[in-house]
């Protein structure tokens, strides 16, 4: 059977490495993307840990979804060693501090527009001829905070992306690629923590079981 070939970009932490685990256990190969080179080999050495006959394997790109070059060699490179991405997953997100929208610090709006939006319509174009190769599906992870108190920088960017990416669906129903947008139950992550300090984590969804029932639907 032709191996199945999976690109994550945002695949070192949270929902982004349960899934990278989860395909990788599942015998799927797995390109994981993220700008920590650390925290991909981490991820590396809980897949081999495994142990299991079948497990696919990780090919680790530590590189910014925001570096345009980068971006275009790393699709070049799955093209011509594979033809195809069968899943795109994009959880890659900047996640700026909670502040007042007359307190927006201008670095962090900068780089929430660029990880957030502007990647987002840089990569689509490059991952869609291998989606379409592949007859696969791209999925994004929705977090609707837009309109929120204190959301102003991820909240507004989170939701161009969203846009952007319920336009791709809408255009590609007949002809493809399939675009799913889905929203993650609350999981115990860094971003979470970020915007709930001192929150009880005990009633929130682990990233794994998450990242299992998101795949059962893919």
């Amino acid at each position: 059977m032709t191996q199945r070939i999976a690109l994550i970009t945002g695949a070192s932490r949270g929902l982004g490495a349960a899934f990278a685990e989860q395909l990788a256990a599942r015998g799927w190969h797995v390109v994981a993307v993220a700008r920590t080179a650390g925290a991909l080999e981490e991820v590396d050495d809980r897949v081999k840990s495994l142990g299991l006959p079948g497990v696919g394997g990780l090919t680790l790109a530590p590189m910014d979804v925001t570096n345009d070059d980068a971006m275009r060699h790393l699709c070049l490179s799955i093209h011509e060693r594979w033809k195809k991405v069968d899943l795109w997953i994009h959880t890659a997100v900047h996640v700026a501090p909670l502040a007042p929208a007359g307190s927006l610090d201008v670095k962090d709006w900068d780089k929430s527009i660029a990880t957030n939006v502007r990647a987002t319509g840089t990569l689509i174009p490059m991952v869609e001829p291998l989606l379409r190769a592949g007859n696969g599906t791209a999925l994004f992870l929705d977090d609707p905070r837009g309109g929120q108190k204190f959301f102003g920088a991820y909240g507004a960017t989170k939701a161009a992306q969203i846009a952007l990416a319920r336009s791709w669906a809408a255009e590609g129903e007949k002809i493809g690629p399939r675009v799913m947008i889905e929203t993650p139950a609350p999981m115990p992550t860094a971003t979470r923590a970020r915007f709930f300090p001192g929150e009880d984590r005990t009633p929130l969804t682990h990233p794994r079981d998450e990242a299992a029932r998101i795949l059962a639907l893919v």
